[in-house]
């Protein structure tokens, strides 16, 4: 646990009503499951996200960075530390000509509709991603063949030693739902993308379509973390779940949705222990029959094998 005499420090960085104790992280993700963190901060400046981390760093308490929590399980147990989140506080989107600046903490629809408005098109695969800015640009979210790499310009980071930093894409190295930020401890702050100007009613089309395309295939009225796992190189990871046998599958309340087998659904009453082990489950069974080694695209906290 954090001791009293941090729980101050923080609350003084971050001001009233910026940080709670023994938050439940079951409310702030999309799988509905995790237990208590130990501080949980919502700042609203870049200055305090830096005086956080450095406090975190300096006094050796492990530091955890969040936005939506839409691509995250973490444990029942929940997370010794500090878990600041980069959210509405900081979501600000400023359109300047074709390009669109975007502090880390803007939904990707929140961006999606910014574009829309200023008659830019290029953000559209994006809308339905139900995450944040820093996120995208932590993993190179993707969707219908589109990635956070093929607009983004540069993003700006406060660097593992604290140092605010403006990176190129080139040197963000974004691959397959990854980058350098992520692998390196990057905190992202805000990014620079270059969008295409379009007739505002093409680009709404082009957004609809690819909601009703969700809407069909994906359990969008389920609590969920997305897609489960990262895309096999040649294969589709809910094709392998499903030709495996696996869709359907329970353990406890957790369940290989019956619509997409590439999504682990929470049922109703699942844990984050049932949803690690549906995974692991379902992994095994993968490897087993096809020789295939699935890896997880949701991050997991405070498993300690993780």
């Amino acid at each position: 646990m954090i001791p009293i005499s941090a729980i101050k420090r923080l609350r003084g960085i971050l001001g009233e009503g910026n940080l709670l104790t023994d938050e439940p992280m079951a409310a702030h993700t999309t799988f509905r499951v995790g237990g208590p963190a130990d501080a949980f901060a919502t700042p609203d400046s870049i200055e305090a996200v830096g005086a956080v981390a450095a406090f975190c760093r300096e006094g050796g308490i492990p530091l955890y960075v969040m936005g939506c929590g839409s691509n995250l399980l973490v444990a029942d147990a929940g997370l010794r530390g500090v878990v600041l989140r980069i959210g509405p506080k900081l979501a600000d989107v400023q359109v300047e000509g074709e390009q669109v600046r975007v502090q880390a903490g803007a939904t990707n629809a929140k961006v999606a509709r910014a574009a829309l408005e200023a008659g830019l098109g290029g953000f559209e695969f994006a809308a339905g991603i139900p995450g944040s800015l820093g996120g995208a640009a932590i993993m190179n979210a993707g969707a219908y063949g589109g990635e956070l790499r093929d607009v983004a310009r540069a993003v700006t980071c406060l660097s593992p030693a604290g140092e605010v930093v403006r990176l190129s894409a080139a040197e963000a190295d974004w691959g397959y739902r990854r980058s350098m930020m992520g692998e390196r401890g990057y905190i992202v702050l805000g990014a620079e993308l270059r969008l295409q100007p379009d007739d505002p009613a093409v680009i709404r089309q082009r957004m609809d379509d690819l909601a009703a395309r969700r809407n069909r295939k994906q359990p969008l009225d389920m609590p969920s973390a997305g897609s489960t796992f990262k895309r096999p190189e040649g294969h589709f990871a809910g094709k392998l779940i499903q030709d495996a046998g696996f869709q359907g599958y329970r353990v406890g309340g957790a369940e290989v949705s019956r619509k997409h087998a590439g999504f682990v659904v929470n049922a109703g009453d699942a844990t984050a222990a049932d949803i690690r082990q549906l995974m692991d489950d379902v992994a095994a069974g993968v490897a087993e029959r096809f020789g295939v080694a699935l890896q997880p695209e949701v991050r997991l906290w405070g498993f300690g094998d993780s």
